[in-house]
């Protein structure tokens, strides 16, 4: 794709649905607009989204204004001990009338899907969301069938509250493009977030600024973002060094590399640029690779995090020459 970069005309248009979706969703997500361009970029991408904090800071709004906002089918999963994965794919039933079977599909054949609480339910319901993450696509009693397009995963999870909850296995924290933490919004942000709620605003409220066709569009538009072969493999340099770091028992794999590249185009659409930067690749590192790191048990006791691993990934791994875009 890189053979047909961009035109500067393509850049605006782009840019100008760019800004209406990331405006729609920080009208509702109020003091976190690196949070609000990091969710955009994964819409950008047609990557899933990990949205992990503690109650009552905005996860599940963020991701109700990300469905709203970009039009098409969303549907809510709330997630539970007892949901069964046929609740989520769904299930052939028998029709006595016609003397068939028909399939009846679930929550997850829609544009953008909501699965609040991933962690709460069992792993046999987890790895149902696995094919469908990956491929597109639901098979159900041997038969294949495709979701819409384009096609996104939000989920939501709490990490302080272990009772109940089935911590998700390091296979499906890959699927997910990134991993996000909204925190909390400073005083001034949080005194408009109060004020909304008294008057009863909802993320549901929000006027849609896309559809699927046009977001379909748009998808395509970035995935054309221009990216040198320098940064390509100062990508696979990066997420290679964390295989090599002392502190981590699994790196990266070349599916954290590809996904990092992939995040990096539509990064740099959010900046309107229609090529990557170093930078681009810098400041995806923690949202895009973190969650696939799994560090040593003596890195644990020794207080180290992904974080701190990724910051010395950044310095060790040489930044490409400038080249031109």
């Amino acid at each position: 794709m890189d053979d047909e970069p961009l035109s500067p005309a393509e850049v605006r248009s782009l840019t100008n649905v760019v800004n209406r979706i990331a405006g729609g969703v920080a009208s509702a997500v109020l003091g976190k607009p690196e949070v609000v361009r990091l969710a955009v970029t994964a819409v950008l991408a047609e990557g899933h989204l990990l949205v992990e904090d503690v109650p009552g800071v905005g996860k599940t709004t963020l991701a109700r204004a990300l469905s709203t906002v970009v039009g098409g089918v969303w549907r809510r999963i709330q997630c539970t001990p007892d949901l069964l994965p046929s609740d989520i794919t769904g299930v052939t039933v028998y029709r006595q009338a016609d003397a068939a079977f028909e399939f009846r599909p679930g929550p997850v054949f829609a544009n953008v899907v909501l699965a609040d609480e991933l962690n709460r339910a069992s792993p046999k319901t987890q790895s149902a969301l696995l094919e469908v993450m990956e491929e597109r696509q639901v098979t159900v009693d041997g038969v294949r069938y495709p979701v819409p397009a384009p096609f996104l995963v939000v989920a939501t999870q709490n990490p302080v509250e272990a009772a109940g909850t089935y911590p998700l296995p390091e296979a499906q924290l890959d699927r997910f493009l990134m991993k996000l933490s909204v925190g909390y919004p400073d005083e001034d942000a949080e005194v408009d977030v109060v004020r909304n709620a008294s008057a009863g605003r909802s993320p549901d409220d929000l006027p849609p600024v896309a559809d699927p066709e046009r977001l379909r569009a748009v998808v395509a538009l970035a995935a054309r973002a221009h990216v040198a072969d320098a940064l390509y493999r100062y990508a696979v340099r990066l997420a290679a060094a964390t295989r090599t770091h002392p502190a981590v028992r699994v790196g990266a794999s070349p599916r954290g590399a590809v996904a990092l590249a992939r995040a990096a185009r539509a990064y740099a659409c959010t900046a309107g640029r229609g090529y990557v930067v170093p930078e681009d690749l810098q400041d995806l590192l923690e949202p895009v690779l973190a969650h696939r790191l799994v560090l040593a048990p003596e890195s644990y006791l020794q207080g180290v995090t992904p974080r701190d691993v990724l910051r010395d990934v950044v310095w060790a791994v040489p930044v490409p020459a400038p080249v031109a875009a």
